[in-house]
């Protein structure tokens, strides 16, 4: 493809689900991914009301159905031993955006599908940007290919490309990406395990514990559940996965041995919450993990980062189609990095600090938010705040464009 109006660097589901936003316009795209396929590994879950709505735009919603994604019956929060103290019910399905759970490798493969219905998006496997440069008309990445080192132009570049992002590297320096990591050792497993028989009844839970705090949440319809814990910090690997076993004693409901689960995944990882200086450089532009990180608890990650990619896409979109000007995306930038900064980072480091900085038996009398999710069982109108603030995230860019807003966006 010659000079596309966009490449997308990183193909995970937020550089896709731009590419195909932009693609269902008849927008050239090239998306190069430095590997030989897409990501297979379940990795996130879950994806909030905000994030639906853009995977709806799409057209990926009834497929993301048909691949096995479900509406979790609604979230708890508990002691380690089961007394639930709060409780969000989940989606009838109903609403107009339902909450979702399917994990990220059936979500590729509803993406990848998807993918070829539009010749105007050329997909470049084993292409591995180097770095990115530009002038006041055109931007350009240098990538290794398969066959040697090759440039690559187009009017705008956008990193998709993760926490490691190469895009925003090349623009900032490691200096570039503020914010801090957790101390806390985070440890994620995918197992399967007979909880509904030892009593929990609803599909994600969150336990409050200052030494045992986790997560569980059901992600497949077969019984496959992630249990993700925090664990002591700087244990090696190897010392990690000899806890593992007398953690799951510790925690999970039944007090299970080794016999008693099949243990799928194990993938001990580290946390953080920051942000790049800048979403948009001239004609390169972040969004997602490559533009701003936060812990997984809440969810705020993956949807934050695919609503992240609707606003971008309207942007890009109000531009090509001349009903916009470039400024559209400076304000891009100021308006999801102030989304970050005052709703997604504060909001996701207190739903960590929940779980583990606080005395279970106190909760309910200090916790504010608890308090509300509690009010919220018995009261439709703290309920429908609750369900209103999923949203908070957005913004509609397209109340930006110098004309009416198309039938399209």
């Amino acid at each position: 493809m010659a000079n596309p109006f966009v490449i997308i660097v990183g193909g995970g589901p937020s550089g896709i689900l731009l590419a195909l936003l932009l693609g269902k316009q008849g927008i050239p795209v090239q998306l190069l991914e430095a590997a030989e396929k897409f990501d297979d590994r379940p990795r996130a879950t879950h994806y909030g009301p905000a994030a639906v709505q853009e995977l709806q735009r799409a057209g990926l919603f009834e497929d993301m159905k048909a691949r096995g994604g479900f509406f979790p019956s609604g979230v708890t929060w508990r002691k380690l031993h089961g007394e639930a103290l709060a409780t969000i019910p989940g989606p009838t399905g109903e609403e107009k955006h339902p909450l979702i759970c399917l994990p990220l490798n059936k979500l590729h493969q509803v993406l990848e599908g998807h993918l070829k219905n539009h010749p105007n998006i050329e997909v470049l496997f084993n292409h591995r940007v180097m770095g990115v440069d530009q002038d006041d008309s055109a931007s350009w990445v240098v990538a290794e290919t398969p066959e040697g080192k090759k440039t690559f132009n187009a009017q705008y570049i956008v990193g998709c490309d993760g926490a490691n992002s190469i895009i925003r590297r090349a623009l900032f320096t490691d200096s570039g990406f503020k914010g801090f990591t957790w101390k806390e050792q985070i440890v994620a497993t995918n197992v399967y395990y007979p909880f509904e028989k030892h009593g929990v009844d609803i599909d994600s839970s969150f336990i409050i514990h200052p030494e045992h705090w986790h997560m569980i949440a059901r992600i497949t319809n077969d019984g496959l559940w992630r249990v993700t814990y925090g664990e002591v910090p700087g244990l090696t690997f190897e010392q990690l996965k000899e806890r593992q076993p007398m953690k799951f004693k510790a925690m999970l409901p039944g007090h299970p041995d080794a016999e008693d689960y099949e243990l799928v995944n194990f993938s001990p990882y580290k946390v953080h919450q920051r942000i790049a200086n800048k979403m948009r450089v001239g004609r390169v532009l972040l969004a997602a993990d490559a533009a701003h990180l936060c812990n997984p608890f809440g969810g705020l990650g993956l949807t934050g980062g695919l609503v992240d990619v609707g606003g971008l896409y309207d942007c890009l979109f109000g531009v090509f189609s001349g009903q916009a000007d470039e400024s559209i995306l400076t304000l891009y930038d100021e308006v999801r990095r102030k989304k970050y900064d005052k709703i997604i980072n504060p909001i996701s480091s207190e739903n960590i600090r929940r779980l583990f900085d606080q005395d279970p038996d106190t909760a309910m009398h200090k916790d504010e938010f608890l308090q509300f999710v509690k009010r919220a069982e018995t009261d439709s109108e703290a309920m429908e705040k609750l369900n209103q603030g999923a949203f908070s995230i957005q913004y509609d860019f397209t109340q930006h464009y110098h004309s009416a807003k198309p039938d399209c966006v």
